[in-house]
């Protein structure tokens, strides 16, 4: 009877291993060697923690063997764990030093508090498989939609259970005035996964742009086919995003595909995201065709675009200012995330004003410098001279073909306005003088005179004080008068220029040296060691 007890028993621990590796989804093999550990716990509580106790149990019966491990020593330095080769050779003849020898000890009679303690550890190395098992599945699930029911709800957000695991959705990764109580289902976007001392974190959001992206990919058959392709997503969640979609195929409307009929694809994404309004754009290589369609439903009459600032300027009539702008700048603001430019929006009215600001400006500087009277003036700011240096270096026919210019009024006016540059450049080189800027910045290709006098009054007086400059210094430090970064450039390496070729001047003369002082190419002794 008492056999079959302990073949039932061992049957039945083979059993809860492998019920228990179907719950947590783990491998039965790692729940026998938690069992195992528990065991070997609870032997090693009842003869001794000094001892090495092993436990084993049997994978094909159930069996449990207890095991004293004792290493073959010679001399003997732990009596607890070591044993004499004497000994030894009783137990096993072939046993050398460095071996094992293995004492069967009485099975372990679990008590009250060795069962307990037996629980935790097996509970633990469970809970431990069962996090790393989690985390190996979801590590590779960022960037997908998961669907949960929610199991805690507070304050700070939300608990999906996910089946095998447990996601976390943050306050801020939810929608505004969105709250959810245990039991409803909820989709979110996997947006990290993190390994924690708590166990895996998986992080869900709402509010993420790629949420949108998955709804669409999910609903639109042709963006899950790789048809259409969205390009960018900008979100303000909860309120209005914009999409920006393009065809492969030339047949198919990329706007069209995603509206789908009467709008039933994205209303379908509408209503996954609480109402948000969602704005489908076909995206252009065009920065400003794309920034036009980006600003819909507003009108845009121009735009004039910085490419190396990546800033663009649109220009829209009065009456469509607000509908660019948009409720508290929505709209300019996702069309500028949208399109990654940065935007100025001004109305016809206002770049009138500006237009006629700068007209004027230009006109009165060529009336000042050249002593020309307002119509010339005006004849030239028309034909798109912005400053003097223009002038100077137009060719005479581009100014002969004026308006009710000749040739000999073109040379006149060019004549003035070299006599006014030579003018400026003397006063700006008297300021560099007395400010001390060294001739060597002068004679650097590109430089300006009156970038000298900006260089002094900052402290750049050497050709190594420019050298020391990074394009983005130079470029703060002449302010309205900075030139573009890729001249800057230029500049700041020419300021260098001299560096290395002292450093290959320096090089050669110590292989002159070398070679003159030892013309057979023999090595001195006493020199040898000096050096």
């Amino acid at each position: 009877m008492a056999t079959e007890m302990a073949g039932l028993a061992r049957f039945e621990m083979l059993q809860v291993a492998d019920a228990v590796a179907r719950e947590k989804a783990i491998e039965p093999e790692l729940v026998l060697e938690a069992m195992e550990q528990a065991i070997t716990h609870a032997a090693r509580r009842k003869y001794g923690q000094e001892h090495d106790i092993r436990a084993e149990i049997d994978r094909k019966t159930g069996e449990i063997r207890v095991m004293r491990y004792l290493e073959v020593a010679d001399p003997i330095e732990n009596e607890s764990t070591q044993i004499s080769i004497p000994e030894a050779k009783e137990k096993n003849p072939a046993a050398e030093v460095g071996d094992y020898i293995a004492d069967p000890l009485p099975p372990v009679d679990f008590g009250r508090i060795a069962a307990q303690t037996a629980k935790q550890v097996i509970v633990q190395k469970v809970r431990e498989a069962e996090r790393s098992r989690q985390y190996e599945e979801y590590k590779d699930r960022v960037g997908e939609i998961v669907n949960g029911l929610v199991k805690r709800s507070d304050f700070g957000g939300i608990n999906l259970d996910l089946g095998k695991a447990e996601a976390v959705v943050r306050r801020d990764d939810l929608l505004p005035r969105e709250s959810f109580r245990s039991g409803d289902r909820v989709r979110g976007y996997i947006y990290d996964v993190r390994r924690e001392q708590r166990g895996p974190q998986i992080f869900v959001s709402r509010t993420h742009p790629q949420f949108m992206v998955k709804l669409f990919t999910q609903e639109v058959p042709e963006i899950y086919d790789g048809i259409i392709k969205i390009q960018s997503v900008a979100r303000d969640p909860g309120s209005r995003a914009k999409i920006a979609v393009i065809s492969n195929d030339v047949s198919i409307d990329p706007v069209g595909a995603c509206v789908g009929m009467r709008g039933s694809r994205v209303q379908a994404v509408v209503s996954e995201l609480q109402g948000e309004k969602i704005d489908i754009i076909q995206w252009s290589e065009d920065p400003a065709t794309f920034l036009v369609n980006a600003l819909a439903p507003a009108e845009v009459a121009k735009v004039v675009l910085d490419e190396e600032s990546k800033r663009i300027e649109v220009v829209v009539p009065d009456d469509q200012l607000s509908l660019a702008i948009g409720r508290r700048g929505q709209n300019v603001r996702l069309a500028s995330q949208l399109t990654g430019w940065d935007i100025d929006i001004m109305t016809e009215a206002e770049e009138s004003d500006r237009r006629q600001d700068e007209f004027k400006a230009r006109s009165d500087l060529f009336i000042d410098s050249l002593d020309v009277d307002e119509v010339i003036a005006h004849l030239l700011v028309t034909e798109g001279f912005t400053d003097v240096d223009d002038i100077a270096l137009a060719a005479i026919d581009e100014l002969a073909v004026i308006e009710g210019f000749d040739k000999e009024l073109a040379g006149e006016i060019q004549n003035r306005a070299k006599e006014y540059l030579k003018a400026i450049d003397s006063k700006f080189q008297d300021q560099r003088i007395q400010l001390g800027v060294n001739d060597e910045v002068v004679d650097i290709e590109g430089m300006r005179p009156v970038w000298l006098v900006k260089l002094g009054e900052a402290g750049i007086k050497t050709i190594d004080d420019l050298g020391d400059l990074a394009a983005d210094e130079l470029i703060e430090i002449l302010g309205d008068l900075a030139p573009k970064s890729d001249v800057a450039n230029k500049v700041i390496m020419s300021a260098r220029a001299h560096w290395f070729d002292d450093s290959e001047s320096s090089n050669n003369s110590d292989e002159n040296i070398t070679e003159d002082s030892n013309p057979e190419g023999n090595i001195d002794e006493s020199a040898r060691d000096k050096a």
